[in-house]
Order: C-alpha cells, then sequence, then structure tokens
C-alpha cells in the first residue's frame, strides 16, 4: 500500500511534460524579472550598441570606403558576407550584458545584411535552358590534371574554360578531354574547350604582357555566341602594403572594354576574377555583366579556397543571355572548385 500510495503522489505531481513544462516558464521568468524594473537596461551595453551600428554603417556604405589606404575598400568589398556572422556574436552580448539598447541596436546590421545578401540565400535555380558552362582555375602546380580534366568533363557542359594552365599539363588536358570536345584552343595560360565549332579566336590584351585572356566565338544550334576566358592577376593581403591589387584593377578594366566593344549581342564570360561581384574595381566588368549565381544560383557558390570556400573569385558572368541554373562542382586537385551555369539563348522566349 505504501508503495501504491507513492506511485500515485508522482503520477499526480505531473512528472512529465507538465512539469517540464512548469520549469521552463519560470526559468524565462526568472530571465525576464531580472529586465523588468532594471533601469540600467538603457544604460548598459553602450559599446555593444555602438559596435553594432558602426557595422550596420560598415556594411551599408562599404562602396564609399576609400581605397587609398591599402585598398582597404576592395578588402571589405571581397570579404562583405562573412560581416554578417559578427550579428548573432553582437547579439549574444547584448544578451549577457542584459541591455535593451544593445538589443535594438543589433537589428540594425541584421537588416543591412538581409537586405544585400538575403537574395542569396533562396533557392532560384530553374530547369531547362540551351547551354551549359563550366570554368576552373586548375592550378599549376595540379598534381592530377588528367583526373581534374574528366570530373570537369563529367559536370556535362557544352563549353569548358580552364585557367592556369602550364606548358607541360596542356598536352594532359587535351588528351583527356578530346573525347568529349571536339574543338579547343589554348592561348597562354588559358583555354577553351567545346563541343560546338569555335571561329573568331583571339588572345585578348589585358595589359599584362602575356596571355591571360581569350575569346572564341561559339557557334551553337541556337546562334552564336561570345565566350571569354580570363584570369585576372592575383591580389596579396601584405601587412606592410594592405590589399594589393593594382594589377589586377587594370586589368579588369582593360577586359571589361574588350567586352564592351564585343559586337556579338550574346556573351559569356568565364574565369577567375580574383574578385567578388561586390568588389567595385571590378566594375569595368560587373556593371554590363549578370553573375549567373546572383540570378539563378543557390547560395553564395564560394568557390576559394576549395579546402574552405570563403569567397566566390570564380566568376561566370552573361550579357544577352537567360540564366537558367548555376552551380559549384566537388573539388578536384586545384585550390579552386570549379563552378557550372546552363543558360537559355532565346531571350525572347
Amino acid at each position: 500500500m505504501a508503495q501504491q500510495a507513492y506511485m500515485t503522489e508522482t503520477d499526480n505531481g505531473g512528472s512529465g511534460p507538465e512539469r517540464r513544462g512548469d520549469r521552463f516558464r519560470r526559468l524565462m521568468g526568472r530571465l525576464a524579472s531580472g529586465w523588468r524594473g532594471d533601469p540600467r537596461i538603457w544604460r548598459r551595453g553602450v559599446v555593444v550598441a555602438a559596435t553594432a551600428v558602426l557595422l550596420a554603417l560598415v556594411m551599408l556604405l562599404h562602396a564609399r570606403i576609400p581605397n587609398r589606404i591599402g585598398n582597404l575598400g576592395s578588402l571589405t568589398d571581397t570579404f562583405l558576407p562573412w560581416l554578417g556572422f559578427l550579428v548573432p556574436v553582437l547579439l549574444l552580448l547584448a544578451l549577457v550584458r542584459r541591455s535593451a539598447t544593445a538589443l535594438i541596436a543589433v537589428v540594425l546590421p541584421a537588416i543591412v545584411w538581409l537586405n544585400l545578401f538575403g537574395g542569396l540565400l533562396s533557392d532560384k535555380t530553374g530547369g531547362g535552358g540551351d547551354l551549359t558552362v563550366a570554368t576552373h582555375n586548375v592550378n599549376a602546380d595540379n598534381p592530377d590534371p588528367s583526373g581534374t580534366a574528366r570530373d570537369v568533363a563529367a559536370s556535362g557542359a557544352d563549353v569548358v574554360a580552364l585557367e592556369e594552365l602550364t606548358a607541360s599539363a596542356v598536352p594532359v588536358y587535351e588528351k583527356a578531354l578530346a573525347s568529349t570536345y571536339r574543338y579547343h584552343s589554348v592561348q597562354g595560360t588559358v583555354g577553351l574547350w567545346s563541343k560546338d565549332p569555335m571561329t573568331g579566336v583571339r588572345a585578348v590584351d589585358i595589359k599584362l604582357g602575356w596571355t591571360r585572356a581569350m575569346r572564341a566565338t561559339v557557334t551553337t544550334p541556337e546562334g552564336p555566341v561570345a565566350v571569354y576566358v580570363a584570369h585576372l592577376p592575383s591580389v596579396r593581403v601584405k601587412l606592410e602594403a594592405g590589399f594589393t591589387a593594382r594589377q589586377r584593377d587594370k586589368s579588369a578594366n582593360a577586359l571589361g572594354e574588350a567586352i564592351a566593344d564585343e559586337p556579338l549581342k550574346r556573351k559569356v564570360l568565364l574565369g577567375d576574377l580574383n574578385g567578388t561581384m561586390n568588389d567595385r574595381a571590378l566594375n569595368g566588368v560587373t556593371s554590363q555583366m549578370r553573375s549567373t549565381q546572383g540570378a539563378a544560383g543557390s547560395g553564395f557558390g564560394f568557390s576559394w579556397p576549395a579546402s574552405f570556400p570563403m569567397a566566390r573569385i570564380d566568376q561566370i558572368m552573361v550579357q544577352g543571355v537567360e540564366p537558367v541554373s548555376s552551380w559549384t562542382l566537388p573539388a578536384t586537385g586545384s585550390d579552386h572548385l570549379p563552378i557550372a551555369a546552363r543558360v537559355s539563348l532565346d531571350t525572347d522566349s
């Protein structure tokens, strides 16, 4: 009987979900009680609040940060999406400090970040399309060029651009891709492979003194497309010099001028631009072309470094054609990830 009475008491006490719910409500009540009636909640956390406002201003006015000192503006542009990770950190600090002022201030950078990048979080990929293109910086020190070529070809791309080709590796790539792509051309350290005929192949001068860009007319069943391949100069982050990108910026302007002078209406740019779509130094190109990832991708599509992608410096950009889908391909032997996109050449439908 004593055992039965004990069991009855336990059941009536509600040791199940009801008691756990009561405990949770009491816990939240205690947390809330620490805020209620405390006039200091508006005075505490001023530093956190000021940091949140400063973060919002940096993201909102990033294009106005000057490049005169170490190309600080372009450096901010490049890694701008990552500033969003500071928002939850500031939110946690505001809660720890029990500061209403800081909590309200943290809302500002959250809104700015969502306004800038919220659209990239949705999946905009679609079906259909006429032409699949891919690009890959294969890395001059790639230990497996043949395997890398096969991996890129397995994407099903009709047109493939490769950058950072070395003289010794070019025959390997040519042999590995020969069975899939009937037409190809290598100009300097960049190359283009196509299932459709290529004409008008030539190097593009991007003011380097050697060839790292080319163009070709790819004649598809839907008509001709001007395809550009480019590998802009690398940038470096140095303590004594900041974000050094002068040569990259000069080459980007030259590439933009070449694309603007292109007589064909349909244009596709494939390559490693060593810069993101946010980098104002690439305006000569980005102002006249659309990113397939931004228009028809899912997420940020970061491509570099392959081991832990932090930025999309490899780009597929178009003009006069409609992006349908855009994606990142699996890692190869390179320090970059290959990327691909499918586009519709019939923009009148």
